[in-house]
């Protein structure tokens, strides 16, 4: 997949913002950022639901212009709400939506019940819909997206509003798709599961691309090893920052958190603590995708 240029405007408002990017076959690629940073504007136009108002884009090997019901048929798309068919069960999900694509319905029926137990819900593939758990819907989703077995499957926002253990099975099956062979296009804002899922990402930010490159490479590029994070009864940040001006490689001041980032988070707090200063709450961590991104744009990834 090769973008150059592309754009993307809703009358006088530029959503997406003359952007490029390569994705390999077989790859992972992730698209980062807060709520309207232009992510999912881009997948819209990768999967041929948006036309693009300037630029070049090609999936596939193929133009969305001209392209789109080839291209259409060779991805998958999980959507960033569920659009299941509640009063169905599991099983008649995939059956249904098999027959958009003019299969026999014995290949249908193959397909999905190797995929229910892929996505492990074979064992609920008589139960309706509408009371499975947040979890089971989002797998379920998944399974329908790849009833015809596409080359490119485009994930938006897959596990936002899952529990930690629902979130690790979704990553688990995407890996394993991956290893299959199958392109992945992840769009998030958990810098977690970018981390998880993608070799290679764009980190958006107001529709435009501000870094690129695999997760590990940006962290090391833009951040330190570790970052102290800071909480003090009293709120002014400001003042705290500046009495330990000099202490650390940079200093972010967040509404309810001082961040102090250094390759030696222990040494550091010992250094706070030396200054005279009395922290209510200290943490020290690694540093993550978010703290790249608060050093590039000044924003959080989570707003």
């Amino acid at each position: 997949m090769v973008a150059r240029g592309l754009t993307k405007r809703f009358g006088p408002f530029t959503a997406v913002d003359t952007v490029d990017f390569d994705i390999a076959a077989g790859e992972s690629f992730g698209f980062l950022g807060p709520n309207g940073a232009g992510k999912t504007s881009t997948m819209r136009m990768i999967s041929c639901m948006s036309p693009v108002t300037e630029g070049t884009l090609r999936v596939l090997g193929m133009d969305p212009a001209i392209d789109g019901p080839a291209i259409r048929r060779r991805i998958g798309l999980v959507p960033q709400e569920d659009t299941l068919d509640l009063q169905l069960t599991v099983l008649d999900n995939l059956l249904v939506y098999g027959r958009y694509f003019d299969l026999p319905r014995k290949e249908i029926r193959h397909r999905a019940e190797r995929l229910l137990e892929f996505i492990q819900l074979a064992d609920r593939a008589n139960d309706t819909v509408d009371p499975l758990s947040g979890g089971m819907k989002r797998r379920l989703t998944i399974a329908r997206s790849l009833v015809s077995e596409p080359d490119l499957l485009i994930l938006d926002e897959p596990t936002t509003g899952l529990d930690p253990q629902a979130r690790h099975l979704v990553w688990d099956r995407l890996y394993r798709l991956k290893q299959q062979g199958v392109t992945l296009v992840v769009t998030t804002h958990y810098m977690d599961e970018a981390e998880q899922l993608c070799d290679r990402l764009v980190i958006m930010d107001r529709g435009r691309i501000v870094a690129e490159g695999p997760p590990h490479e940006l962290i090391d590029r833009y951040s330190t090893k570790e970052v102290v994070e800071l909480r003090f009864v009293t709120q002014d940040y400001g003042e705290i920052s500046r009495r330990l001006d000099g202490l650390a490689a940079r200093h972010e001041v967040l509404p309810d958190r001082l961040l102090l980032y250094t390759d030696d988070g222990e040494s550091l707090v010992e250094q706070v603590h030396r200054s005279g200063l009395a922290p209510e709450r200290t943490l020290v961590r690694r540093s993550g995708l978010e703290d790249v991104f608060l050093y590039l744009t000044g924003r959080s990834l989570v707003e």
